[in-house]
């Protein structure tokens, strides 16, 4: 029995983790790195499907997570992967390291395509960089092919969706500005109902009105909520090391610099807060935002993002007014 004032909830998914508990994916490709991730969002975010994800780096990296991907996806919430890079737009690069960005190879495809194999996984490129072809070929591998970190052209971005993008990569960020005579990726992820839209709702990366922006033209059947988390969520760290670059934490917000924004530092459960404080949806709203829209747009909402018979017993239990989590089941296993 559940404490009066704790609510219980689909289980959160967040398909954009980098870090968390003090581990960064990118220095520490691994198990045990991957397992302290999603224990930490567990823990203190009610996550309980998540896709650790690998930005830009050298190839080796990708390589090395790919050796251990089919071990990883025994561990408890662990959904797939992402892969945010290397075949991005140098000109919109954010805090991607430039001389790790680069355009695909046949054997970058074959790799990425690997990871298809490996639960419900995620590429996000370029589409301007990295051609139809490619989005066409990665999304008949399987994989989920979003937009991000690019400056394409609406008319490129609906060609893309055409040859199998189906989603945006933190909208709004690392992305050119929407104009009203060139709506870009921002006016077509906005415009294409067959594009969902990751978002991070942490007050920092996108301004409230914004947010209300993408909240009413999309719905909570095409925003999915993401932390982009950085090793200091879900943890006591101030600061860390990314590529070497000293990233410090400061009133909530992660950066590499005065204008460059480094992940952040945020949990599902903070999100879902702040979403529901910057747009005045309600917490049901908020909660499909968290759960049923990441699971729908992984193929997987037949059996997750919802509490019903037949579904999978991934649940969370949070108290709404400290904003804490109070339990969370993985398989119906707390």
């Amino acid at each position: 029995t559940l404490p009066v004032g704790v609510v219980l909830a689909p289980g959160f998914i967040d398909v954009q983790v980098n870090g968390g508990g003090g581990a960064l994916l990118n220095d520490d490709p691994s198990l045990a790195c991957i397992r302290t991730i999603a224990d930490a969002h567990r823990r203190q975010g009610g996550t309980t499907g998540m896709l650790p994800t690998l930005i830009t780096d050298v190839p080796s990296t990708m390589q090395a997570l790919e050796a251990i991907a089919a071990q990883a996806m025994a561990i408890p919430g662990v959904l797939g992967f992402h892969l945010e890079g290397p075949f991005l737009n140098p000109a919109r690069k954010g805090v991607h390291r430039e001389e790790f960005i680069r355009r695909p190879t046949s054997a970058d495809l074959d790799l990425l395509c690997r990871f298809a194999g490996h639960g419900r996984s995620i590429v996000t490129v370029a589409p301007e960089m990295c051609g139809d072809a490619a989005v066409a070929a990665l999304a008949k591998s399987g994989l989920r092919v979003c937009a991000g970190h690019c400056e394409p052209s609406y008319d490129e971005m609906r060609t893309a969706a055409d040859h199998g993008l189906t989603g945006m990569t933190h909208l709004y960020n690392a992305l050119a500005p929407l104009g009203g005579r060139a709506p870009g990726a921002i006016g077509a992820a906005l415009d294409d109902r067959r594009l969902t839209c990751g978002l991070i709702a942490d007050g920092h990366h996108v301004s409230p009105s914004n947010v209300r922006l993408a909240y009413q033209m999309k719905s909570r059947d095409r925003i999915m909520l993401v932390t982009d988390a950085m090793p200091t969520s879900a943890s006591t760290a101030t600061s860390f090391n990314l590529q070497g670059r000293e990233i410090t934490l400061v009133d909530g917000r992660l950066t590499a610099g005065p204008d460059t924004l480094a992940g952040a530092h945020l949990t599902m459960l903070e999100a879902v807060r702040r979403m529901i404080d910057m747009t005045g949806c309600t917490l049901g709203d908020a909660l499909v935002m968290a759960a049923r829209t990441p699971a729908d747009f992984l193929g997987l909402g037949n059996s997750h993002g919802r509490i019903e018979a037949r579904y999978t017993a991934d649940l969370v239990a949070f108290d709404a007014t400290s904003w804490t989590v109070h339990t969370t089941w993985i398989g119906g296993v707390s």
